[in-house]
């Protein structure tokens, strides 16, 4: 039978906008990959007869009720006492909890407050996750009608991990069958032309079932298998991710890869070659991107952010006369920072970018115009990426760096570079 559930993230902050609800999506992933639907997600502010109209609605609709956030001890949080009370739940003090907030707190030579006590105070008879990453325990329960509850705290340093950790196999545990998910990543192909090439194969399937997903800057497909185990379940979608990668074909840069960079640093590391970066526009963005995957020191040798004329010149040599007449964000002056990058690193393959990332025009050149470049050995290539305004500057910036990154991925591989 197919389970339907609802996240109701609780606090006013979110209301207001002062931060984003990042709970909402890790647990939305997280639904999809156990194979649970999610047709509602919904906040509300700290309002307890604001947040039981919510919880009564998600009740007559859902059969998996998440909240996150209201576990805290300050007046405000009130998502226990609220929810439990809609399940008609009494809270009990929770002896191991009211023991690991006082250990908690006298290691850290602070005073435990009773209004720190309230954390202890759970539904009788759920089944308590331990928080390993802050104070406030989650909690989880079936009711009589045999729905279930969940509740999180709200930062996303604990709700994340308490989710995967805890909350996950706790409904897993639940199921009689296994579910595997393998993501097939993509970059260089939008959503819209994926699904549509791959649409009349995805509606005729039941059992893997394959979902595509749009991120910023590229692509993923989730394909998810159900079966009596996980040894029967993996093996059911690997006749579907090798049919989708054959029809794909080189837009895909990995299967179940972390990330782009990842995966570059991935096959750098393993063909013994380096890289170096020459950025303008990106302001570093590639080289961070790089040098947050562990062990980019064996591929990544070095990078130069140059925003000025004078800095192209003299850290990557730019010719003053390719500046003056063609400009900074030219195809030449990408060329120039991309082998004066190599150059003077070393590097097997350099990457430059310079560009416009807005939100006003620059040498009367459109925000969102971008050239980035390759160098290599037997290798020089430079593309003009348009990325528009839509998104904003930040968009422009992080399309531009998963450019350069795919880029780098098939210059290395002997793909086509240019498009």
């Amino acid at each position: 039978m197919s389970i339907t559930a609802e996240i109701l993230s609780i606090g006013t902050e979110l209301l207001l906008g002062d931060i984003i609800n990042t709970d909402a999506q890790v647990i939305s992933e997280g639904l999809s990959e156990l194979g649970i639907n999610l047709y509602y997600t919904s906040v509300v502010g700290d309002n307890p007869e604001r947040i039981r109209r919510s919880v009564e609605l998600a009740k007559s609709r859902a059969d998996l009720l998440i909240t996150t956030g209201g576990l805290g001890p300050t007046y405000d949080d009130i998502t226990k006492e609220t929810v439990s009370q809609c399940y008609g739940r009494r809270l009990v003090r929770h002896e191991e909890t009211v023991r690991r907030l006082e250990t908690y707190f006298s290691r850290r030579g602070i005073t435990l407050t009773e209004n720190n006590y309230s954390q202890a105070m759970l539904p009788e008879g759920c089944t308590v996750f331990t928080n390993e990453w802050g104070t406030a325990p989650g909690v989880a329960f079936d009711t009589e009608d045999g729905k279930s509850v969940i509740m999180l705290p709200g930062p996303p340093s604990e709700c994340f991990p308490m989710w995967r950790e805890c909350a996950m196999p706790w409904l897993a545990s639940k199921s009689d069958a296994c579910l595997v998910s393998r993501t097939i990543r993509v970059v260089g192909l939008g959503e819209a032309p994926m699904e549509a090439m791959l649409r009349p194969i995805i509606e005729k399937m039941t059992n893997p079932t394959v979902a595509p997903y749009a991120k910023v800057g590229e692509c993923l497909l989730r394909v998810t298998a159900k079966a009596a185990t996980k040894e029967e379940a993996f093996a059911m979608t690997e006749p579907v991710v090798a049919d989708m990668c054959s029809r794909l074909g080189d837009v895909v840069y990995g299967v179940d890869a972390e990330s782009l960079e990842a995966r570059v640093v991935e096959l750098f590391a393993e063909q013994g070659k380096t890289i170096a970066t020459a950025e303008s526009c990106t302001g570093g963005l590639v080289g961070e991107r790089i040098t947050s995957v562990p062990g980019a020191s064996r591929v990544y040798l070095g990078g130069a952010v140059c925003y000025s004329n004078e800095m192209k010149t003299r850290l990557l040599g730019v010719k003053e006369e390719t500046l003056a007449r063609f400009g900074a964000v030219s195809r030449e002056t990408a060329a120039e920072m991309a082998r004066g990058a190599r150059e003077r690193t070393g590097a097997d393959f350099a990457v430059a970018l310079t560009g416009v990332a807005g939100p006003s025009e620059s040498e009367s050149k459109p925000m969102g115009l971008v050239y980035i470049a390759v160098a290599g050995d037997g290798i020089e290539v430079v593309r003009e990426c348009t990325f528009g305004r839509a998104g904003g500057r930040e968009r422009v910036r992080s399309n531009a760096a998963t450019t350069a990154l795919d880029m780098l991925r098939r210059a290395l591989l002997g793909l086509k570079l240019e498009k």
